[in-house]
């Protein structure tokens, strides 16, 4: 089998899950007694290790329950501690980001969005200058790879005085971050993007200004995720996230040229294969588009060859959407179907790209005649 579908979500590393087991047993980090100061210590631990590999202060990680979490708790605590009603963001956002967006607007917000170009890329910040509850922008598109230009977003968003959140979600154990450096007010991270367990979730928020708690309960993790803190999952993050970064230059390199061959093999392969991945992208990320295919075919296909992949669009209630990234991209309602992300990480072998290669032909040629019916 070959799996493909490391943006989604990756396996867990024998480091974590070793750390993992070692402290399950560990019992309420609250509790004033000899066990809550132990499991006390092991998070304190944890949190200083993230603080460490992520450039920033202890007290500025708090775990959460998922990215997704994380995500919603920075946007929307933002903009709760605001007296402005203005919101920025991108329209390629993920669904976490820009569903809380659009909650917000349904509330009263007025939402300004960045454009973006045809690659994938934000292209105009300028609507950053104009001072705004929050803003809200992705480090790295989950669909297409592309990198944002975050620092830029910075820079301007702190010359308007305005909160920068980044959803770091795909870049965490992917890229350097330095959450100090760059500048900006909550990050978002999520533990099983870079091999730790799911349901684990990171945001780094500055001291100030700090988001509102959204909310309300016992006041852990500075009362912006109440609730007893998993402290052998804490740790487990810890463990993983130093490892993928001890290993990410090698990792980003190893990953970077199977994607490449990968990319060449396909466009050598099958007849009008468009390219949506554009540099500066993430090395894991290879995104295609193959027009007139039927999505939902090309992932059953792949399927039953052993390689597991996925559209990168979202599916609710069965219906199967044309992605929002690529809509907001321009990209023609006849490739919007046969979109096809590939995504590796460090398990991802030679193997499994010659798997692919394989395939690939075939499947897409049967995806393009069920498209046509």
């Amino acid at each position: 089998m070959a799996y493909l579908d490391h943006a989604a979500t990756s396996p867990m590393r024998r480091s974590a899950i070793d750390t993992w087991a070692r402290y399950a047993g560990e019992l309420n980090p609250g509790g004033q007694y000899a066990s809550g100061r132990r499991a006390s210590a092991v998070l304190a631990q944890a949190r200083e290790d993230v603080a460490e590999l992520l450039g920033a202060d202890p007290v500025e990680v708090v775990f959460t329950g998922s990215g997704t979490e994380a995500n919603n708790l920075a946007v929307r605590g933002l903009y709760r501690s605001s007296p402005l009603d203005r919101v920025v963001s991108s329209p390629i956002e993920h669904p976490a980001v820009l569903e809380t967006v659009k909650a917000l607007a349904v509330d009263g917000a007025q939402v300004d969005y960045l454009p973006v170009s045809p690659q994938g890329f934000v292209t105009d910040l300028s609507a950053l200058d104009t001072p705004a509850a929050v803003a809200a922008l992705m480090w790295a598109n989950n669909e297409t790879g592309a990198i944002q230009p975050i620092e830029q977003a910075a820079a301007r968003a702190q010359e308007s005085g305005t909160p920068l959140h980044v959803d770091a979600v795909q870049v965490v154990g992917k890229l350097p971050v330095d959450f100090r450096a760059l500048g900006v007010t909550t990050l978002a991270a999520s533990a099983h993007k870079f091999g730790g367990p799911r349901g684990v979730g990171i945001l780094l928020a500055k001291r100030s200004p700090a988001p509102a708690p959204v909310l309300t309960g016992g006041g852990q993790e500075r009362g912006l995720r109440p609730g007893t803190v998993d402290v052998a999952a804490a740790a487990a993050t810890a463990a993983a996230l130093r490892e993928a970064v001890a290993e990410m230059e090698d990792a980003a390199s190893r990953v970077a040229a199977l994607r490449d061959e990968l990319v060449r093999a396909v466009v050598s392969t099958v007849p009008d294969t468009v390219v949506t991945t554009a540099e500066p992208a993430l090395p894991s990320h290879a995104h295609f588009r193959f027009p007139g295919a039927n999505g939902d075919a090309l992932i059953m296909l792949l399927d039953t060859r052993g390689i597991e992949a996925s559209t990168g669009s979202a599916c609710a209630a069965g219906v199967n959407r044309a992605s929002h990234v690529l809509e907001a991209m321009g990209v023609p309602e006849r490739e919007l179907s046969g979109a096809l992300r590939l995504t590796l990480g460090r398990t991802t072998t030679r193997e499994d790209i010659d798997l692919v290669v394989r395939e690939i032909a075939d499947v897409v040629e049967r995806a393009r005649v069920a498209g046509s019916l």
